[in-house]
């Protein structure tokens, strides 16, 4: 069964950085694109980045492009999402998530972590 486990989030101020992590388990992933998600308060959930495992194309939303950067570890099993030049509107709680290359749709997401980003 894959399991998703991410980590890093907290509070940090508006221009400030943080990185956080994905740590998967459960199976190999090298048919998978991995993917962040975000959830602010009262918002649905939006799509912020994600990486085809094999090989790492990446893509992002346009509202991180330039701040936010997508990574892999294949000895980990590790995807990262380095967050920089943070703004208030970034805090949300953020989601790992994992999808075959063959479906539409993320099957298999975390429990989140929170990022709150101070004005």
């Amino acid at each position: 069964q894959v399991q998703l486990v991410e980590s890093g989030g907290g509070l940090v101020q508006a221009g400030g950085s943080l990185r956080l992590s994905c740590a998967a388990s459960g199976r190999t992933f090298y048919s998978y694109i991995m993917g962040w998600f975000r959830q602010a308060p009262g918002k649905e959930r939006e799509f912020v980045a994600s990486i085809l495992w094999s090989g790492g194309s990446t893509y992002y939303a346009d509202s991180v492009k330039g701040r936010f950067t997508i990574s892999k570890d294949n000895a980990k099993n590790t995807v990262y999402l380095q967050m920089n030049s943070l703004k208030p509107e970034d805090t949300a709680v953020y989601y790992c998530a994992a999808r075959l290359l063959s479906t539409r749709e993320y099957n298999t997401w975390g429990q989140g972590t929170q990022v709150i980003v101070s004005p």
